[in-house]
This record gives C-alpha cells, structure tokens and sequence, in this order.
C-alpha cells in the first residue's frame, strides 16, 4: 500500500473515530428526565458509554501515532523489533504499530 492511501484510510479513520466520540460525548438526555426506574439502566448505559470512549481515545492515539509514523518513515515497522509488519496485517489495521509476534507478546503481559 503506498503512503498516499495509507494517509488517505487513517485520516479518514481519525475522522470517523472524532465523530464516533463528539456522539458518545453528546448524550442530551438530563437526568432529571429519566424516571427512578431508569436508574440502573442509565447506570448500564453510562458504564458501556465509559468504556466504548476508552477504545475510541485508545484507538484515535494509536492512528495519531501510525500518521506520526508514516511522517517520520517508520510506518510499516515494528516499533518493538523494527521487522516489516505484514502487509496483511496493515492492511486490515492500518493503525498497527507491532508485527504479530510482539503484538502477541505485548497482549499475553497484560493478561
């Protein structure tokens, strides 16, 4: 994939992502409207709210850091072992910064 289409699908996810935020962002609904029976389910969705805004912020970094890479021409490498990230790979997750083994190695630490 050349740099023009790589810059042309982040940019485009990083728009995506802002927007996916600004409407988890915006929930116009004041509490005060809700009933006391929507209490645990606002609570619910406020929680799963919480958390889908932590994977749009996690993922925004990651494309903000993948555009980074692709300034300073280290996109494409693992930022752990410096070895090729597959094609493949990059093609389904442009935003990857770690080829699958370091990616694997960095997910098993977390468990």
């Amino acid at each position: 994939m050349d740099d023009a289409t790589v810059r042309m699908r982040l940019e485009g996810m990083l728009q995506e992502l802002d927007r996916s935020i600004r409407v988890l962002k915006g929930d116009g609904v004041d509490l005060r409207d809700r009933s006391a029976a929507d209490g645990g389910a606002h609570l619910t969705d406020s929680d799963r709210t919480r958390a889908m805004l932590d994977v749009a912020a996690r993922q925004r970094t990651a494309v903000l850091a993948a555009l980074k890479r692709l300034e300073d021409g280290g996109y494409g490498r693992c930022v752990d072992c410096g070895k090729a990230v597959p094609d493949g790979r990059l093609e389904a997750r442009p935003e990857a910064a770690r080829c699958v083994q370091c990616q694997s190695r960095v997910e098993r630490r977390r468990r």
